[in-house]
C-alpha cells in the first residue's frame, strides 16, 4: 500500500466513525439551493477531511461539496487538486440504506490517479493509486482485516449493468435495451464504480446530473482497475472543469463507466 493510500484510508476511517454517530442517533436533515439533503454527518466529515488534507498536503487545494455549497471554492490553477464528497449517497444515507460513502481523490492532469471510496456501514473500502486497486475488508472494531487486489472482468456475451437508485431516467432504460442488459442492480453512491471495479458487473449509465466529487473517487478506483470512465462520444470523462458554457464549475456530462475497455466506443 503507497503512503497515499495509507493516508486516505486513515482520514476516510476518522471521517466514516464521525458519519456512523450521526446514523445511529439518526440524523437532522437541511436542505441546500439545489433542494438536495444535507446532514450534520456531511458536515462533520467534511471537517475532518479538509483539517486532515491540509496539514498533509498544504499547497494542494480542496474542492470540497460543503464547502462550494457555502462558496467557498479554491483556485485549481496550479494543477493537481483533490475532490471531497464527504457522504455521498446522503438520500440513501437519511433512509438508513447502507450504500453510502465517504470519498477521497487526488486529480492530476485532469484525471483521478488516486482515490479511496469508503462504505462504513459496509464495514469496506476501494482504494486506488499508482495504478493498484484494492478492496478493504473491515471488521467489528472497524479495523482491516483484509486487503483484495481487484480487477475488473472480461465481457461476456450479456451485460449486467448497474445504475443509481435515486436517478433513475428514460435516457438509462434505453441505453439498458440499446446494449441488450436484462440484468441490472441499482445502487447508490459511488459503489456503482466499485462494482465494477471488482468484477461483479460490467457497466454503469449515468445521464442523470452529477458533480465530479461525486465521481472522482469511484472513477479513480475503476481506472486503477482496468475500467474506464467516458462521455457520451467516448471520450476521457475530465476534471477541473471551470467555466463552462450553460452549466455550473464542476459538473459533468453524462457518461458510461465500463469495466471492459474493448467496449468503450473509439472517440
Amino acid at each position: 500500500m503507497t503512503p497515499l493510500c495509507e493516508l486516505f484510508e486513515h482520514i476516510a476511517l476518522d471521517a466514516g466513525a464521525a458519519i456512523l454517530d450521526v446514523y445511529e442517533a439518526g440524523p437532522s436533515v437541511c436542505y441546500k439551493h439545489d433542494q438536495s439533503p444535507v446532514t450534520e454527518a456531511d458536515e462533520r466529515a467534511e471537517a475532518i477531511i479538509l483539517e486532515r488534507l491540509a496539514a498533509a498536503f498544504p499547497g494542494i487545494p480542496v474542492v470540497a461539496e460543503e464547502a462550494v455549497a457555502a462558496g467557498r471554492v479554491p483556485d485549481i490553477n496550479g494543477g493537481r487538486f483533490f475532490l471531497v464528497d464527504p457522504l455521498d449517497g446522503t438520500k440513501e444515507f437519511i433512509n438508513r440504506r447502507d450504500d453510502f460513502t465517504v470519498n477521497i481523490a487526488l486529480i492530476e492532469g485532469n484525471v483521478p490517479i488516486a482515490g479511496i471510496v469508503y462504505a462504513p456501514a459496509q464495514r469496506c473500502a476501494y482504494v486506488a493509486d499508482s495504478g493498484r486497486a484494492q478492496k478493504l475488508v473491515l471488521g467489528q472494531a472497524f479495523a482491516v482485516e483484509e486487503r483484495q487486489m481487484i480487477r475488473v472482468r472480461t465481457r461476456g456475451e450479456r451485460l449486467t449493468a448497474v445504475a443509481s437508485r435515486s436517478h433513475g431516467s428514460s435516457e438509462t432504460e434505453a441505453f439498458l435495451v440499446g446494449h441488450g442488459v436484462t440484468d441490472c442492480t441499482s445502487v447508490g453512491s459511488s459503489l456503482k464504480f466499485c462494482l465494477l471495479a471488482e468484477g461483479k458487473a460490467d457497466v454503469y449509465p449515468r445521464f442523470g446530473r452529477t458533480m465530479e466529487w461525486d465521481t472522482a473517487a469511484g472513477d479513480a478506483v475503476l481506472r486503477a482497475a482496468g475500467g474506464s470512465v467516458v462521455r457520451l462520444d467516448g471520450a476521457r470523462l475530465l476534471y477541473g472543469k471551470t467555466r463552462q458554457d450553460g452549466d455550473s464549475d464542476f459538473a459533468n456530462p453524462h457518461f458510461i463507466a465500463w469495466a471492459d475497455m474493448a467496449s468503450v466506443p473509439v472517440a
